[in-house]
């Protein structure tokens, strides 16, 4: 058996040679590892299912996938692989970001592409597959995909998200306001036929023009998830939609003043909700019911806990990787936002209600998970600007223990979880031989200290292995530019 493992590596081997040459010079400036046939040894094999890590462990990758995963001190190393040393090093899937922008505030809602910088930020930070979940430059997103899979520029596999499908009175010019169900219908094919295999719903879309884009993108093998408020979350779930983006803190169907199709105030929604608790019965008729119809919620807890006051830690990282004014702009906001907020009704003085309302959706994501429910990881790389690509998805899994999963539950749902969603389990999201060699690197045991999830040092997309400390200097200053 051996035999015939080691024939067929030296057999993918050339082919291996091939793809490794279509990549460009500006992306094999960041290329650490490029062989035929590399050989991971004495590694820490977390392999995204949840189960438990298998110390000294032997991967080998050829032609782009994983050939083989076995204990070190049995494993076949072919004679020509590139060997790697890790003791005291971890592997884990390539995380798959399902709320992963390729745009960045740039204040006023407008936002910016930032076509250079994030996919180089999510690569880096061990991001190999991420869904986009809503684009504001939807042509320059699937150019960029096309540009990364080809090979001409560094990025994780992208799925494009079409442009966002919003009504009336959205607050961001650069999105278009769908009025009837023709054009809900013309705007999703016209999307689907030029690339894109998923939609994001917004805040002020009605029910008869989210049914018709539902409809339209299903006929055609294509999901739908929303951020809405005009909505209600079970009314999205009877409408037939697929995911559900940023949990209970955005569900504005338990609010007194609630109308059909239309978006309450965000603060009074928000005042109410967090009065209630998450064991109350219609919260929990509300979960039960997205989760009798196969609705999944994503989870985005990076860009809402920089709301919640002197909680999110600042990291040099971040910092060094915005422009100057990005980054001014970020503090100043951060400061505001801790200041509290007077009534402009009223003129009474309270403490914005944020803290609470972050808790709370903790809580309901652990309901949710326990009443069955599929559970996606994601980032938004958008809010006051202090969540930047791939440092965001990190923190995420490092949120989602703080929540009450463990480091192995976390990084399940943030590689498996995601994969599940996409139709894409048979190729990434675990390590198993056969699958796409998508693989992370990491100094140190994130299965017992989830921060070490930070320590990427090398991630491997395609079964190459590309430098995380290159491409995340050489994006210094550069977010919130290009």
């Amino acid at each position: 058996m051996r035999k015939l493992v080691f024939s067929n590596l030296l057999i993918l081997a050339c082919s291996a040679a091939l793809v490794g040459q279509t990549l460009s010079p500006q992306v094999r400036g960041f290329v650490k590892v490029d062989a035929p046939v590399v050989a991971l040894t004495h590694v820490r094999v977390i392999d995204g299912t949840g189960a438990a890590p298998r110390e000294d462990q032997t991967i080998v990758l050829s032609k782009g996938k994983i050939a083989a995963v076995g204990d070190a001190s049995s494993s076949n190393v072919p004679k020509d692989a590139q060997v790697l040393d890790l003791h005291g090093y971890s592997v884990i899937p390539g995380l798959v970001g399902m709320h992963d922008h390729l745009f960045y505030p740039a204040g006023d809602a407008i936002f910016h592409e930032m076509a250079i910088s994030f996919p180089r930020l999510y690569l880096a930070s061990g991001v190999t597959t991420i869904r986009t979940t809503g684009s504001i430059e939807p042509y320059t997103d699937l150019a960029l995909k096309k540009q990364i899979d080809r090979g001409e520029v560094p990025g994780p596999h992208i799925h494009v998200t079409g442009p966002y499908l919003e009504g009336p009175g959205s607050w961001a010019p650069q999105m278009t306001e769908l009025k009837t169900p023709e054009e809900a219908v013309a705007t999703v094919n016209f999307w689907i036929d030029r690339g894109v295999d998923n939609f994001k719903a917004y805040n002020f879309i009605s029910r008869a023009v989210l049914k018709a884009a539902i409809d339209a993108a299903h006929k055609r093998g294509i999901k739908v998830t929303g951020h809405l408020c005009s909505i209600g979350f079970r009314e999205a779930a009877a409408l037939g939609i697929d995911d559900l983006e940023h949990g209970l803190d955005v569900d504005t169907e338990f609010f007194s003043g609630k109308k059909p199709d239309e978006c309450p105030d965000a603060d009074a929604a928000t005042q109410e909700l967090i009065k209630m608790h998450v064991t109350d019965a219609p919260i929990q008729e509300m979960i039960r019911d997205l989760v009798a119809h196969h609705v999944a919620v994503t989870s985005t807890l990076p860009v809402f806990e920089l709301f919640v006051a002197n909680k999110t830690p600042l990291q040099q990282r971040v910092l060094d990787a915005m422009s100057p004014e990005a980054r001014n702009q970020f503090l100043e906001t951060r400061v505001r936002l801790d200041l509290p907020r007077r009534d402009p009704k009223t003129g009474e003085v309270r403490p914005r209600p944020w803290a609470q309302g972050f808790a709370m959706d903790m809580e309901f994501e652990r309901a949710f998970v326990k009443a069955g429910g599929l559970l996606l990881a994601g980032e938004d790389p958008t809010g006051i600007g202090g969540d930047l690509a791939g440092f965001g998805d990190q923190r995420e899994v490092e949120l989602l223990v703080e929540e009450g999963f463990t480091p192995l539950e976390a990084i399940h749902i943030a590689t498996f979880s995601g994969a599940q969603y996409l139709g894409e389990l048979d190729r990434i999201g675990t390590i198993a031989a056969g699958k796409q060699g998508d693989l992370v690197v990491i100094k140190g045991d994130p299965s017992k200290k989830i921060e070490d999830i930070e320590n990427v040092e090398t991630v491997f997309k395609d079964g190459v292995g590309y430098d995380s400390a290159k491409l995340i200097e050489s994006v210094h200053g550069l977010v919130g530019i290009r």
